[in-house]
Protein backbone atom coordinates (compact mmCIF):
# COMPACT_ATOMS: atom_id res chain seq x y z
CA UNK A 1 0.00 0.00 0.00
CA UNK A 2 1.41 3.28 -0.96
CA UNK A 3 1.45 6.49 0.47
CA UNK A 4 -1.43 8.47 -1.11
CA UNK A 5 -4.06 4.72 -0.34
CA UNK A 6 -2.83 5.12 2.94
CA UNK A 7 -4.15 8.90 3.40
CA UNK A 8 -7.77 7.54 1.37
CA UNK A 9 -8.28 5.01 4.13
CA UNK A 10 -7.04 6.41 6.97
CA UNK A 11 -9.98 8.77 7.76
CA UNK A 12 -12.64 6.05 7.60
CA UNK A 13 -10.93 4.36 10.37
CA UNK A 14 -11.75 6.02 13.19
CA UNK A 15 -15.21 6.54 11.75
CA UNK A 16 -15.29 3.11 11.86
CA UNK A 17 -14.50 2.48 15.33
CA UNK A 18 -16.82 5.29 16.62
CA UNK A 19 -20.03 3.68 14.94
CA UNK A 20 -18.34 0.10 16.68
CA UNK A 21 -17.95 2.08 20.02
CA UNK A 22 -21.68 3.43 19.30
CA UNK A 23 -22.94 0.06 18.90
CA UNK A 24 -21.49 -1.28 21.76
CA UNK A 25 -22.75 1.54 24.14
CA UNK A 26 -26.32 1.53 23.09
CA UNK A 27 -25.83 -2.36 23.13
CA UNK A 28 -24.32 -1.92 27.08
CA UNK A 29 -27.37 0.14 28.05
CA UNK A 30 -30.14 -1.58 26.77
CA UNK A 31 -28.51 -4.90 28.24
CA UNK A 32 -27.57 -3.18 31.89
CA UNK A 33 -30.42 -1.45 32.75
CA UNK A 34 -31.17 -0.71 35.85
CA UNK A 35 -34.77 -2.66 35.66
CA UNK A 36 -31.92 -5.90 34.10
CA UNK A 37 -29.88 -5.75 37.18
CA UNK A 38 -32.52 -5.34 39.45
CA UNK A 39 -34.38 -8.31 37.95
CA UNK A 40 -30.62 -10.32 37.86
CA UNK A 41 -30.70 -9.60 41.82
CA UNK A 42 -33.56 -10.48 42.80
CA UNK A 43 -33.93 -13.80 40.73
CA UNK A 44 -30.39 -14.81 42.09
CA UNK A 45 -32.20 -13.77 45.81
CA UNK A 46 -34.76 -16.75 44.53
CA UNK A 47 -31.99 -18.95 43.53
CA UNK A 48 -30.39 -19.09 47.06
CA UNK A 49 -33.64 -19.41 48.69
CA UNK A 50 -34.23 -22.78 46.37
CA UNK A 51 -30.35 -23.34 46.91
CA UNK A 52 -30.86 -23.37 50.85
CA UNK A 53 -34.34 -25.66 50.48
CA UNK A 54 -31.96 -28.06 48.65
CA UNK A 55 -28.79 -28.01 50.94
CA UNK A 56 -31.04 -28.51 53.94
CA UNK A 57 -33.09 -31.71 52.25
CA UNK A 58 -30.06 -33.34 51.28
CA UNK A 59 -28.34 -32.73 54.61
CA UNK A 60 -31.68 -34.46 56.10
CA UNK A 61 -31.50 -37.65 54.11
CA UNK A 62 -27.70 -38.11 53.63
CA UNK A 63 -26.70 -37.61 57.39
CA UNK A 64 -29.35 -38.19 59.18
CA UNK A 65 -31.97 -40.31 56.50
CA UNK A 66 -34.73 -38.23 57.00
CA UNK A 67 -36.77 -38.70 53.70
CA UNK A 68 -40.14 -36.61 54.27
CA UNK A 69 -40.57 -34.26 51.10
CA UNK A 70 -44.39 -33.73 52.61
CA UNK A 71 -43.59 -33.13 55.73
CA UNK A 72 -41.23 -30.28 54.55
CA UNK A 73 -43.30 -28.49 51.98
CA UNK A 74 -46.26 -28.86 54.57
CA UNK A 75 -44.63 -26.89 57.28
CA UNK A 76 -43.84 -23.98 54.38
CA UNK A 77 -47.46 -24.23 53.96
CA UNK A 78 -48.90 -23.90 57.57
CA UNK A 79 -46.78 -20.60 57.82
CA UNK A 80 -48.13 -19.12 54.60
CA UNK A 81 -51.34 -20.01 56.11
CA UNK A 82 -50.85 -18.48 59.50
CA UNK A 83 -49.33 -15.18 57.61
CA UNK A 84 -51.40 -14.17 54.69
CA UNK A 85 -54.72 -16.61 54.91
CA UNK A 86 -54.83 -14.44 58.41
CA UNK A 87 -53.96 -11.12 56.80
CA UNK A 88 -57.42 -12.44 54.22
CA UNK A 89 -59.28 -12.93 56.80
CA UNK A 90 -58.60 -9.47 58.39
CA UNK A 91 -60.05 -7.63 54.75
CA UNK A 92 -62.91 -6.68 53.94
CA UNK A 93 -64.98 -6.62 51.03
CA UNK A 94 -63.66 -7.88 47.29
CA UNK A 95 -60.45 -8.98 48.66
CA UNK A 96 -61.36 -10.47 51.60
CA UNK A 97 -61.32 -14.23 52.31
CA UNK A 98 -65.00 -15.17 52.60
CA UNK A 99 -65.82 -13.23 49.17
CA UNK A 100 -62.98 -14.99 47.65
CA UNK A 101 -63.83 -18.16 49.44
CA UNK A 102 -67.69 -17.67 47.89
CA UNK A 103 -66.33 -16.97 44.41
CA UNK A 104 -63.59 -18.85 43.44
CA UNK A 105 -62.47 -21.22 46.03
CA UNK A 106 -63.01 -24.39 43.35
CA UNK A 107 -60.20 -22.57 41.32
CA UNK A 108 -58.10 -22.63 44.34
CA UNK A 109 -58.65 -25.95 45.16
CA UNK A 110 -56.64 -26.98 41.82
CA UNK A 111 -54.28 -24.51 42.24
CA UNK A 112 -53.53 -26.07 45.67
CA UNK A 113 -53.42 -29.86 43.80
CA UNK A 114 -50.88 -28.43 41.27
CA UNK A 115 -48.58 -26.36 43.53
CA UNK A 116 -48.23 -29.40 46.07
CA UNK A 117 -48.16 -31.89 43.92
CA UNK A 118 -45.46 -30.45 41.73
CA UNK A 119 -43.13 -30.08 45.13
CA UNK A 120 -44.00 -33.78 45.97
CA UNK A 121 -43.14 -34.77 42.18
CA UNK A 122 -39.89 -33.60 41.90
CA UNK A 123 -38.47 -34.45 45.05
CA UNK A 124 -39.55 -38.07 44.54
CA UNK A 125 -38.21 -38.17 41.48
CA UNK A 126 -34.76 -38.14 42.87
CA UNK A 127 -34.99 -41.27 44.52
CA UNK A 128 -35.58 -42.89 40.98
CA UNK A 129 -33.34 -41.24 38.26
CA UNK A 130 -30.08 -39.17 38.61
CA UNK A 131 -29.27 -35.37 39.11
CA UNK A 132 -28.37 -35.46 35.33
CA UNK A 133 -31.82 -36.31 34.35
CA UNK A 134 -33.66 -34.10 36.59
CA UNK A 135 -31.79 -31.27 35.68
CA UNK A 136 -32.70 -31.64 32.24
CA UNK A 137 -36.22 -32.88 32.30
CA UNK A 138 -37.20 -29.91 35.15
CA UNK A 139 -36.17 -27.54 31.78
CA UNK A 140 -39.59 -28.96 30.09
CA UNK A 141 -41.29 -26.17 32.26
CA UNK A 142 -39.99 -23.48 30.67
CA UNK A 143 -41.86 -24.17 27.02
CA UNK A 144 -44.82 -25.51 28.80
CA UNK A 145 -45.03 -22.06 30.50
CA UNK A 146 -44.61 -19.88 27.64
CA UNK A 147 -47.08 -22.27 26.25
CA UNK A 148 -49.59 -21.43 28.96
CA UNK A 149 -48.16 -17.44 28.75
CA UNK A 150 -49.01 -17.55 25.22
CA UNK A 151 -52.46 -18.43 25.72
CA UNK A 152 -53.62 -17.89 28.91
CA UNK A 153 -52.09 -14.29 29.34
CA UNK A 154 -52.00 -13.96 25.59
CA UNK A 155 -47.93 -12.90 25.81
CA UNK A 156 -46.46 -12.78 23.04
CA UNK A 157 -42.65 -13.13 22.98
CA UNK A 158 -39.67 -11.44 20.47
CA UNK A 159 -37.13 -13.46 18.93
CA UNK A 160 -34.79 -12.03 21.49
CA UNK A 161 -36.39 -14.29 24.13
CA UNK A 162 -36.45 -17.67 22.09
CA UNK A 163 -33.13 -17.27 21.62
CA UNK A 164 -32.36 -16.02 24.95
CA UNK A 165 -33.84 -19.43 26.26
CA UNK A 166 -31.96 -21.22 24.00
CA UNK A 167 -28.95 -19.72 25.72
CA UNK A 168 -29.75 -20.55 29.05
CA UNK A 169 -30.81 -24.16 28.14
CA UNK A 170 -27.25 -24.63 26.68
CA UNK A 171 -25.94 -23.36 30.13
CA UNK A 172 -27.68 -26.03 31.75
CA UNK A 173 -26.28 -28.53 28.86
CA UNK A 174 -22.98 -27.39 30.39
CA UNK A 175 -23.42 -27.83 34.26
CA UNK A 176 -24.84 -31.73 32.87
CA UNK A 177 -21.84 -32.09 31.66
CA UNK A 178 -19.94 -30.50 34.75
CA UNK A 179 -21.85 -32.99 36.69
CA UNK A 180 -21.18 -36.46 34.56
CA UNK A 181 -17.30 -35.36 34.37
CA UNK A 182 -17.66 -34.64 38.54
CA UNK A 183 -19.61 -38.10 38.99
CA UNK A 184 -22.51 -36.60 40.76
CA UNK A 185 -24.92 -38.64 39.02
CA UNK A 186 -23.16 -42.10 39.64
CA UNK A 187 -25.50 -44.61 40.80
CA UNK A 188 -27.90 -42.64 41.53
CA UNK A 189 -30.53 -44.14 39.51
CA UNK A 190 -32.88 -46.82 40.29
CA UNK A 191 -35.87 -46.96 37.87
CA UNK A 192 -35.31 -43.88 35.26
CA UNK A 193 -38.63 -44.66 33.75
CA UNK A 194 -40.38 -43.09 36.70
CA UNK A 195 -38.26 -40.50 37.89
CA UNK A 196 -38.11 -38.95 34.58
CA UNK A 197 -42.02 -38.98 34.25
CA UNK A 198 -41.93 -37.57 37.92
CA UNK A 199 -39.77 -34.66 36.79
CA UNK A 200 -42.02 -34.06 33.74
CA UNK A 201 -45.36 -33.75 35.65
CA UNK A 202 -43.81 -32.13 37.93
CA UNK A 203 -42.19 -29.68 35.34
CA UNK A 204 -45.75 -29.33 34.13
CA UNK A 205 -47.36 -28.63 37.47
CA UNK A 206 -45.14 -25.94 38.32
CA UNK A 207 -45.83 -24.21 34.59
CA UNK A 208 -49.46 -24.07 35.63
CA UNK A 209 -49.16 -23.06 39.22
CA UNK A 210 -46.46 -20.26 37.82
CA UNK A 211 -48.67 -18.81 34.66
CA UNK A 212 -51.86 -18.54 37.26
CA UNK A 213 -49.70 -16.80 39.99
CA UNK A 214 -48.62 -14.57 37.02
CA UNK A 215 -52.07 -13.92 36.64
CA UNK A 216 -53.01 -13.54 40.48
CA UNK A 217 -50.62 -10.96 40.76
CA UNK A 218 -51.13 -9.15 38.09
CA UNK A 219 -54.80 -8.88 38.73
CA UNK A 220 -55.59 -9.10 41.35
CA UNK A 221 -52.96 -8.92 44.76
CA UNK A 222 -50.35 -11.16 45.79
CA UNK A 223 -52.00 -11.67 49.57
CA UNK A 224 -54.85 -13.56 47.73
CA UNK A 225 -52.61 -15.65 45.87
CA UNK A 226 -50.56 -16.29 48.85
CA UNK A 227 -53.45 -16.79 51.01
CA UNK A 228 -55.16 -18.86 48.95
CA UNK A 229 -52.18 -21.29 48.16
CA UNK A 230 -51.22 -21.59 52.18
CA UNK A 231 -54.84 -22.32 53.15
CA UNK A 232 -55.41 -25.36 50.27
CA UNK A 233 -51.87 -26.05 50.67
CA UNK A 234 -51.99 -26.99 54.20
CA UNK A 235 -55.16 -28.95 53.97
CA UNK A 236 -53.59 -30.86 50.59
CA UNK A 237 -50.33 -31.36 51.75
CA UNK A 238 -51.44 -32.19 55.29
CA UNK A 239 -54.21 -35.19 54.03
CA UNK A 240 -50.90 -36.21 51.78
CA UNK A 241 -48.95 -36.01 54.68
CA UNK A 242 -50.88 -38.55 56.81
CA UNK A 243 -51.30 -41.24 53.93
CA UNK A 244 -47.48 -41.06 52.73
CA UNK A 245 -45.25 -40.09 55.15
CA UNK A 246 -46.65 -41.33 58.55
CA UNK A 247 -44.51 -44.08 59.10
CA UNK A 248 -41.12 -41.90 58.39
CA UNK A 249 -42.22 -39.12 60.39
CA UNK A 250 -42.27 -41.67 63.12
CA UNK A 251 -38.78 -42.87 62.48
CA UNK A 252 -37.18 -39.56 62.73
CA UNK A 253 -34.73 -38.92 65.15
CA UNK A 254 -35.07 -36.07 66.91
CA UNK A 255 -32.86 -33.39 67.98
CA UNK A 256 -32.04 -29.91 67.62
CA UNK A 257 -29.56 -30.39 64.54
CA UNK A 258 -32.42 -32.00 62.77
CA UNK A 259 -35.26 -29.51 64.50
CA UNK A 260 -32.42 -26.82 63.14
CA UNK A 261 -32.45 -28.33 59.49
CA UNK A 262 -36.57 -28.45 59.38
CA UNK A 263 -36.67 -25.03 60.33
CA UNK A 264 -33.77 -23.11 57.78
CA UNK A 265 -35.61 -25.31 55.16
CA UNK A 266 -38.75 -23.82 56.33
CA UNK A 267 -37.81 -20.63 56.66
CA UNK A 268 -36.27 -20.60 52.84
CA UNK A 269 -38.83 -22.26 51.39
CA UNK A 270 -41.45 -19.65 52.92
CA UNK A 271 -39.14 -16.49 52.15
CA UNK A 272 -39.35 -17.80 48.21
CA UNK A 273 -43.00 -18.05 48.03
CA UNK A 274 -42.65 -14.84 49.26
CA UNK A 275 -40.58 -13.05 46.99
CA UNK A 276 -41.20 -15.04 43.97
CA UNK A 277 -45.08 -13.22 43.52
CA UNK A 278 -43.03 -10.26 43.56
CA UNK A 279 -39.93 -10.45 41.10
CA UNK A 280 -43.15 -12.33 38.55
CA UNK A 281 -45.09 -8.70 39.18
CA UNK A 282 -42.24 -6.59 37.63
CA UNK A 283 -41.07 -9.31 35.33
CA UNK A 284 -43.28 -12.49 34.28
CA UNK A 285 -43.04 -16.15 34.88
CA UNK A 286 -40.82 -17.05 32.28
CA UNK A 287 -38.33 -14.60 32.78
CA UNK A 288 -38.43 -16.11 36.76
CA UNK A 289 -37.89 -19.47 35.78
CA UNK A 290 -34.46 -18.74 33.71
CA UNK A 291 -33.12 -16.94 36.45
CA UNK A 292 -33.69 -19.55 38.99
CA UNK A 293 -31.81 -22.08 36.83
CA UNK A 294 -28.39 -20.98 38.78
CA UNK A 295 -30.34 -22.98 41.59
CA UNK A 296 -28.50 -26.39 40.87
CA UNK A 297 -24.77 -24.39 40.84
CA UNK A 298 -25.35 -22.29 44.10
CA UNK A 299 -26.14 -25.83 45.64
CA UNK A 300 -23.04 -27.43 44.29
CA UNK A 301 -20.58 -24.98 45.59
CA UNK A 302 -22.45 -25.66 48.73
CA UNK A 303 -21.66 -29.20 48.12
CA UNK A 304 -18.07 -28.62 47.60
CA UNK A 305 -17.87 -27.89 51.38
CA UNK A 306 -20.47 -30.12 52.72
CA UNK A 307 -20.60 -33.24 50.85
CA UNK A 308 -16.89 -33.27 49.11
CA UNK A 309 -18.52 -32.77 45.55
CA UNK A 310 -15.28 -31.99 42.70
CA UNK A 311 -15.18 -28.88 41.17
CA UNK A 312 -14.77 -27.99 37.42
CA UNK A 313 -14.17 -24.75 35.58
CA UNK A 314 -17.45 -25.87 33.45
CA UNK A 315 -19.88 -25.30 36.13
CA UNK A 316 -18.21 -21.34 35.92
CA UNK A 317 -18.77 -21.46 31.96
CA UNK A 318 -22.53 -22.56 32.41
CA UNK A 319 -23.09 -19.87 35.01
CA UNK A 320 -21.98 -17.35 32.75
CA UNK A 321 -24.19 -18.95 29.89
CA UNK A 322 -27.36 -18.98 32.15
CA UNK A 323 -26.42 -15.37 33.32
CA UNK A 324 -26.08 -14.24 29.75
CA UNK A 325 -29.37 -15.68 28.67
CA UNK A 326 -31.35 -14.49 31.16
CA UNK A 327 -30.09 -11.14 30.69
CA UNK A 328 -30.81 -11.21 26.97
CA UNK A 329 -34.35 -12.31 28.15
CA UNK A 330 -34.88 -9.50 30.37
CA UNK A 331 -33.46 -6.74 28.09
CA UNK A 332 -36.43 -6.92 26.05
CA UNK A 333 -40.39 -6.52 26.92
CA UNK A 334 -42.58 -9.14 26.11
CA UNK A 335 -46.38 -7.60 25.10
CA UNK A 336 -49.52 -8.72 25.68
CA UNK A 337 -52.27 -8.70 23.12
CA UNK A 338 -55.61 -7.16 24.71
CA UNK A 339 -58.39 -5.32 23.01
CA UNK A 340 -60.03 -3.32 25.73
CA UNK A 341 -63.52 -1.90 24.41
CA UNK A 342 -61.96 1.54 25.30
CA UNK A 343 -58.89 1.31 23.15
CA UNK A 344 -57.81 0.29 19.96
CA UNK A 345 -54.26 -0.31 20.74
CA UNK A 346 -53.71 -4.04 20.00
CA UNK A 347 -50.70 -4.56 21.89
CA UNK A 348 -48.77 -3.20 25.63
CA UNK A 349 -45.27 -3.30 26.19
CA UNK A 350 -44.93 -5.16 29.41
CA UNK A 351 -45.12 -1.94 32.12
CA UNK A 352 -42.66 -2.70 34.13
CA UNK A 353 -40.20 -2.54 30.94
CA UNK A 354 -41.91 0.12 29.74
CA UNK A 355 -41.50 2.48 33.17
CA UNK A 356 -38.29 1.89 33.22
CA UNK A 357 -37.31 2.79 29.25
CA UNK A 358 -39.69 6.47 29.83
CA UNK A 359 -38.19 6.56 33.43
CA UNK A 360 -41.14 7.28 34.65
CA UNK A 361 -43.51 5.53 37.65
CA UNK A 362 -47.25 4.65 35.62
CA UNK A 363 -50.06 2.69 37.11
CA UNK A 364 -49.94 -1.13 36.22
CA UNK A 365 -52.92 -1.44 33.99
CA UNK A 366 -55.28 -4.84 34.28
CA UNK A 367 -54.48 -7.52 31.66
CA UNK A 368 -57.66 -8.62 30.19
CA UNK A 369 -60.00 -10.69 31.62
CA UNK A 370 -61.66 -13.61 30.35
CA UNK A 371 -65.37 -13.50 30.52
CA UNK A 372 -65.45 -17.02 32.54
CA UNK A 373 -63.21 -15.09 35.11
CA UNK A 374 -64.94 -11.74 35.27
CA UNK A 375 -66.68 -13.03 37.97
CA UNK A 376 -63.44 -11.30 40.17
CA UNK A 377 -64.85 -7.80 39.40
CA UNK A 378 -68.48 -8.38 39.89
Amino acid sequence: MNDAEAARLSPGQPAAKAGLWEILTRLSRKLFTWYVLKTLALGQVLSLFICGTAVTSQYLADVYKVDTPMLQSFINYCLLFLVYTTWLAFRTGENGLIYILKKKWWKYIFLGIADVEANYAIVKAYQYTSITSVQLLDCVGIPVLMALSWFILRSRFRLIHYIAVVVSLLGVGAMVGADILAGREAGTASNMLIGDLLVILGACLYAVSNVTEEYVVKNLTREEFLGMVGLFGTFISGLQLIIVEYTAIGNIQWDWKVVLLFAVFALCMFGLYSLMPIVIKVTSATSVNLGILTADLYSFFFGLFLFGYKFSGLYIVAFVVIMAGFIMYCSTATYNIEQPPESPVAGTVDSAMKDEENGEEQATSLHYIPEELQAHSD
